[in-house]
């Protein structure tokens, strides 16, 4: 990667601690180091020992219960204030030329405009602002393809944008407690300077795209693993890679493990370190592991076989892989909706998805050779788009305030 033009910036970037939200933001302190820039990264403590072997600083971030699984959780917005509260010190301490926080953490942005500091927002998948006549949201439907579908669409708007509205005045109230102005614009989590996405543009519908939101392609990164033995033969291989959040039962590796017992591919399957509660029905075809490194099984795989978790998704497709894609919750539904859009993969409903759907989605991946094709265009198309430098070079532009008139959007394959 080539040495930023210009001098070397300081920089700030803030990320919850969640595999899907930490790791893009870590690629992208990577990429700002290899240009030459002082980076710091706020994240989990988990985290340290990965951010420090990056080249970067590590800077503990405030860890607040918000979620009712322990005793008294805090608010999340009351959590947003302690924890805003905890990071200016740090930003008056690092003096920052620009801030870059999760969509999902809002704390480094807030005390960025508190210190006046310019902010960019990284969103680490689709984006999640749609047009009026677009599917609401993570609900998993597909863009429609007639007039019809696009009234029922923009007729069913109203509960999400009364949801919205309900949410910029929270923030907003949060914002006062802050002593900052009130937005008069929803999604105010999201960076009116320079918002950074971080997906396919193959994955997103065709839309006129705000002046300050950017496509630059998916930012991966991974812990380090050993490599595995693969599952001996010539026939496809088939990777199962569960969620390491959802699907405590193992539902999905296990329906992958019986639905493809005699099927005639090679099986490699990861519990991602979480033990399951009983033996998985392991067949001969089959070899499954602990943990393994996506980055370098992937690339020889013919199928991806996951929940279509954004960070999953992303590294199978940049691998050149089809995907199998069965949603567990929220954004995995419309990840897999955007998967089938674009022609690259079978979604599979988690209401569908057993034994013999499974292997009936599988052999359709490998039946058809549009998908296959589809899937190895995306991955060519990353090969030939370092996303990394993309947000790099932005996030100086924004710090040099050197913006406007600046296009990185990528074009998607026809």
């Amino acid at each position: 990667m080539e040495k930023a033009v210009g001098r070397s910036r300081r920089v700030l970037l803030g990320a919850f601690g969640d595999p899907g939200h930490a790791f893009p933001m870590i690629a992208v302190g990577r990429a700002l180091a290899a240009r030459g820039h002082d980076v710091t990264l706020q994240t989990w403590r988990r985290w340290r020992a990965h951010v420090e072997a990056e080249g970067l600083t590590f800077a503990p971030a405030p860890e607040y219960q918000v979620f009712p699984t322990g005793p008294e959780p805090l608010d999340f917005y009351e959590a947003v204030v302690h924890a805003t509260s905890d990071t200016v010190p740090l930003i008056r301490e690092l003096r920052p030329e620009v801030v870059v926080a999760d969509i999902l953490t809002l704390a480094p942005a807030l005390a960025a405009e508190l210190e006046g500091v310019p902010c960019a927002t990284l969103i680490p998948h689709v984006y999640p602002h749609g047009e009026p006549d677009f599917p609401i949201y993570s609900l998993g439907a597909r863009l429609p393809r007639t007039a019809a579908g696009r009234w029922i669409w923009r007729h069913a708007q109203g509960p999400v944008s009364r949801g919205l509205e309900r949410g910029r005045v929270e923030l907003n109230e949060t914002r006062a407690r802050l002593g900052l102005r009130a937005l008069d614009h929803v999604h105010g989590g999201i960076s009116r300077e320079l918002a950074l996405v971080a997906t396919f543009p193959q994955l997103e519908y065709p839309r006129a795209w705000p002046e300050h939101v950017h496509l630059v392609g998916p930012l991966m990164w991974e812990p380090p693993a050993d490599d595995v033995a693969l599952p001996q033969g010539d026939r496809p291989l088939v990777l199962v890679a569960p969620s390491t959040a959802q699907d405590s039962e193992h539902r999905l590796l296990t329906a992958a493990l019986r639905g493809l017992a005699n099927a005639p591919v090679r099986v490699l399957a990861t519990w991602n370190r979480r033990l399951p509660r009983r033996p998985l029905p392991v067949p001969e075809n089959a070899r499954v592991v602990e943990w393994l490194s996506y980055s370098r099984t992937m690339p020889q795989c013919d199928v991806v076989v996951c929940h279509a978790g954004h960070g999953t998704l992303a590294r199978a497709l940049s691998s050149g892989c089809a995907v199998v894609a069965c949603p567990a919750i929220g954004d995995m539904n419309e990840n897999a909706a955007r998967l089938d859009w674009a022609g690259a993969g079978v979604r599979l409903p988690r209401r569908f998805t057993s034994p013999r759907t499974l292997r009936l989605a599988v052999e359709r991946v490998l039946g058809e050779p549009s998908i296959r094709t589809r899937a190895r265009e995306l991955g060519a198309w990353a090969d030939g788009h370092d996303s990394g430098t993309t947000a790099a070079q932005l996030i100086e532009k924004l710090a040099a305030r050197e913006l406007r008139g600046w296009d990185s959007n990528p074009q998607p394959l026809d």
